[in-house]
């Protein structure tokens, strides 16, 4: 079988946030699997890229509204991520250092489609199946289904997955003369409340239709930031899978990026050199617990609670905080001027820095998740493997993956994102953290977990299988 992810990110060629995971993980699971998988993403002008070796192996053009446009499909020779990477580049559109926040990423995104089919559609590759990651590909299915240039694609099934429906892509009538010509009487597969929408638009097209947790798929069909009725009516070809983390990548007895590895036999003294060398670099008191935030600083993810939290539960000084990420400016303000009133017990990075996530998951003892929402989750994940106690609002991916230690479970858990429930929850890990045998057993327990991309990947074969059997 031969299949294609269609995405904007994938680690490690350019990665904003989760999705980069998901695509960088994926593939390679299913190509371990024995099936011949391919990613393509833009080609940008990153570190990755730069120092890539990669060879041309197609160049045409596509017509975006009244311009030509020439493009060259790359594929990466090295360095082998485990599967194989193609890459378009179009001159001025698809070659920038940052994946999104340009004026035209509409025009972006549509020009990286129109690329990929007119390149399938020219050399006639073998392909069984074609998977759209997000409204950025999620014309894809439409195009195939829908328009001449294309038509010859279209029994090639797809599969479209909502990573995050808060994002759709929505665009004026305007941009619609980007598009190849198609029999107007179907618009309507491409409008949603009166504007262009490419995700509404994969929902309506794709052959099947996944969520990143079975849970997040049953909220989305109450909320989905406007498309929960459409959810509700394509729902028989709709299904939540749980995403997984890339074991080998996420590997305390291996993370090149930690102060000391650990395995589940040395945690205790692993994570305690890790997070010595954290309270070291970044002031803080060694002997309290440690609480970590990573992940953007924006509402969805509750970060514009933490200002509040940080005052509320540092009164008594019975622990530290150490936040990174990056986000709304007023939020990163706060933070920062907190930094002063509670130093040598708070800290805040602002930015991104993934060698920090790696020694934060290993060295804190506990990561705060207070999400409004988080529609699978990996960085709980991350936690569990390194022995950190996640603790987390029940809603999406977070309450499919981590159950309450007061059930018998292995993270802490609260049901708002408000800022009494989450200094409630933290004075509860605090509590925990003083009962050290049973924090050991439980840190013990989390890095036995399994969530590997084993048992997803699986799920989406047979998905794909599915699919294939009814061409």
């Amino acid at each position: 079988m031969n299949i294609i992810h269609t995405s904007m990110e994938c680690y490690p060629i350019a990665k904003v946030g989760g999705l980069a995971d998901v695509v960088g993980a994926l593939p390679k699971y299913q190509n371990n699997l024995g099936y011949n998988v391919t990613v393509i993403t833009p080609f940008y002008n990153n570190s990755f890229v730069a120092n890539a070796d990669v060879s041309d192996i197609h160049s045409s053009k596509i017509i975006l509204g009244d311009h030509d446009h020439e493009y060259t499909l790359k594929k990466l020779v090295s360095p082998d991520l485990g599967f194989s990477a193609y890459f378009v580049y179009i001159k001025g559109i698809l070659d920038r250092r940052e994946v999104y926040g340009h004026t035209d990423d509409i025009e972006r995104s549509i020009a990286f489609q129109l690329a990929i089919l007119d390149w399938l559609t020219t050399t006639k590759e073998k392909v069984d199946v074609i998977h759209c990651h997000d409204h950025h590909t999620g014309l894809i299915p439409f195009l195939m289904t829908n328009t001449d240039q294309f038509s010859s694609l279209q029994n090639i099934p797809t599969i479209l997955t909502i990573h995050n429906a808060q994002y759709q892509g929505h665009m004026s009538y305007d941009k619609l003369h980007y598009l190849p010509s198609f029999d107007q009487e179907r618009i309507g597969l491409l409008d949603w409340y009166g504007s262009l929408n490419p995700l509404a638009a994969g929902i309506k097209c794709a052959w099947k239709v996944t969520t990143v947790s079975p849970n997040y798929m049953q909220e989305l069909q109450k909320e989905a930031n406007g498309l929960e009725g459409l959810l509700q009516q394509e729902k028989q070809k709709c299904t939540g899978v749980l995403n997984g983390i890339d074991i080998n990548t996420w590997n305390p007895e291996t993370d090149s990026m930690l102060v000391k590895n650990y395995s589940v036999s040395s945690v205790i003294s692993g994570k305690q050199e890790n997070k010595r060398w954290l309270c070291d670099q970044f002031n803080l008191n060694y002997d309290l617990p440690l609480f970590g935030f990573i992940g953007r600083l924006v509402g969805e993810k509750g970060a514009d609670l933490l200002p509040e939290i940080v005052k509320d539960t540092l009164q008594d000084s019975q622990l530290n905080f150490l936040f990174l990420g990056s986000g709304h400016q007023e939020i990163e303000e706060q933070l920062l001027e907190l930094q002063e009133e509670f130093k040598g017990l708070y800290n805040v990075f602002i930015g991104y820095d993934e060698k920090l996530s790696h020694r934060i998951y290993a060295g804190a003892d506990f990561l705060i998740m207070p999400s409004r929402v988080e529609p699978c989750g990996l960085n709980q994940m991350y936690a569990l493997r390194y022995g950190t106690i996640p603790i987390v609002r029940r809603t999406g991916g977070l309450k499919d993956t981590v159950i309450d230690i007061g059930d018998n479970g292995f993270g802490i858990c609260h049901d708002q994102t408000s800022v009494w429930d989450v200094c409630y929850s933290i004075q509860r890990g605090v509590k925990l953290y003083k009962e050290q045998p049973q924090y050991q057993k439980i840190q013990k327990q989390n890095m036995q977990i399994d969530n590997s991309w084993d048992q997803s990947a699986n799920q989406y074969i047979n998905i794909y299988k599915s699919l294939t059997q009814q061409q």
